[in-house]
C-alpha cells in the first residue's frame, strides 16, 4: 500500500468520524426558544394552548427543544406579537390574525369572518381544503409562518349596558369589537375601539366603553361583565375564531428536521385541545346561568339588525377585494369551502339538532 492510499484512507476515516460526531451533536443538541402570547398569565384556555405546547414539545423532544411561553404582563406588548416574532426577538408567537388588520388586511380572514364558517369547517379548510397553504403565503412577507392555535368556536354576540331593541340603538355606542366585525358595526354607526384582554373589565366599568364582546360563557362569566353590563347576544361575528401560532422563519429552518416535526405535531395537538376545553368551560358555565346568574338577560339581535350587518358586511368584502388580490383569494377560497361543507354540515349537524331537540 502506498502513501497516497493510506493518506487517502486515513482522509476518509476521519471525515466519516467527524461526520459521526456531527451528527451526535445535531442530535443532543438543546434549542432554547421564547414564546409571547397576548394572553395574560391566567386567561385559560388561551394561555393553556401555548403552555401545553411547550410542554408537549419538550417531552417529545426529550428535552432538546425548550420554549419559555412569556404572557403579555411580562413583554408589555399585547399586541405586537407579529412584529416580535417577525423581528427575531421570539422565535414564536400565540395571538389573532385579525388583530393585524391595520397592519397587514391579507392576515385578517384566517382568525374568522362575521357569518362564516363554524370551527369544523374552518379546520377541514385548514387542512384539506388550502387554507393552510393560504396562509403561510399570506405571512410570507413577514418571514413568518403561521399555525392553527386553537379554536373557540361560535362566540357570544357581546355584553350591553343596555337592550339593543333597534339599529338607532347602536348609533353613538363606544363598543370593543375587533376584526372584520368591527368594521361592521362602525358601519351601522359604532364607535369601535380594539382594547388588550387585561383592560376589558375596567373599560366596561368606568364607563369607556358601553359594550365589549370577548368570547362565551366559560370565559367571559370569569371575567364578571355580567356585573356591568347585563345584556348577553348571542353571536354572528365569529362563528370560529381560530388563534394562530406564529414561528419566525429562520429559526424553524434552524431545527433539525425531527424537532420541526415534533413541534408542529405539539402545536396541533394543543389547539384542538384548547378548542374542546374552551367548548366544555362554556358548556359548564352555560348549565349554570339560569339558576346562578338569574340577573343575566340573554338576548339575540333583531331581525332588521341582523339584515343590516349582514348587507354591510356583503358592501364591505366587496370593497376591500378589489385592491388587494391576496385578500380576496382568500375569501373566495373560503367561501367556496363553506359552501360545499354547509351542506353536509345541515344534513350531519342542523337537522340532527332540528329533530331531537
Amino acid at each position: 500500500m502506498n502513501m497516497f492510499s493510506k493518506a487517502t484512507k486515513l482522509v476518509v476515516a476521519t471525515a466519516l468520524l467527524a461526520g459521526l460526531s456531527t451528527a451526535s451533536m445535531a442530535k443532543d443538541k438543546v434549542y432554547k426558544w421564547k414564546l409571547a402570547t397576548t394572553w395574560g398569565p391566567t386567561l385559560s384556555p388561551f394561555i393553556d394552548a401555548p403552555e401545553n405546547m411547550a410542554k408537549l414539545v419538550e417531552e417529545m423532544s426529550n428535552g432538546r427543544l425548550i420554549i419559555r411561553v412569556d404572557a403579555a404582563n411580562k413583554h408589555k406588548s399585547a399586541f405586537g406579537i407579529l412584529d416580535m416574532v417577525k423581528g427575531g426577538q421570539y422565535e414564536m408567537g400565540h395571538s389573532a390574525s385579525y388583530y393585524w388588520k391595520g397592519k397587514d388586511i391579507d392576515l385578517l380572514p384566517f382568525t374568522t369572518m362575521p357569518f362564516g364558517m363554524t370551527a369544523p369547517e374552518q379546520y377541514a379548510w385548514f387542512y384539506y381544503g388550502g387554507g393552510l397553504e393560504l396562509m403561510q403565503k399570506a405571512y410570507a412577507k413577514h418571514h413568518v409562518l403561521s399555525f392553527p392555535g386553537g379554536n373557540t368556536g361560535n362566540q357570544m354576540g357581546g355584553w350591553f349596558r343596555k337592550e339593543v331593541k333597534t339599529l338607532d340603538d347602536l348609533k353613538g355606542l363606544k363598543m370593543r369589537i375587533p376584526g372584520f366585525a368591527g368594521e361592521i358595526m362602525a358601519k351601522l354607526g359604532l364607535t369601535v375601539t380594539n382594547i388588550a384582554p387585561g383592560e376589558l373589565y375596567t373599560a366596561l366599568e368606568r364607563g369607556t366603553i358601553d359594550a365589549l364582546e370577548w368570547v362565551g360563557p366559560g370565559m367571559d362569566i370569569n371575567m364578571g361583565f355580567h356585573k356591568v353590563a347585563p345584556y348577553y347576544y348571542t353571536g354572528w361575528h365569529e362563528p370560529a375564531t381560530e388563534l394562530q401560532f406564529l414561528v419566525n422563519e429562520k429559526a424553524y429552518n434552524k431545527l433539525p428536521k425531527d424537532l420541526q416535526a415534533i413541534l408542529l405535531t405539539a402545536m396541533k395537538i394543543s389547539s384542538y385541545n384548547m378548542y374542546i376545553q374552551n367548548y366544555d368551560m362554556s358548556a359548564t358555565a352555560w348549565s349554570k346561568i339560569a339558576t346562578e346568574y338569574p340577573d343575566i338577560k340573554i338576548k339575540t339581535f333583531p331581525k332588521p339588525i341582523m339584515d343590516a350587518m349582514k348587507q354591510a358586511n356583503k358592501e364591505l368584502l366587496t370593497e376591500m377585494s378589489k385592491d388587494h388580490p391576496l385578500l380576496k383569494e382568500v375569501l373566495d377560497s373560503q367561501a367556496a369551502y363553506q359552501k360545499k361543507a354547509r351542506e353536509w354540515t345541515k344534513m350531519s349537524d342542523y337537522l340532527y339538532l332540528k329533530d331531537n331537540l
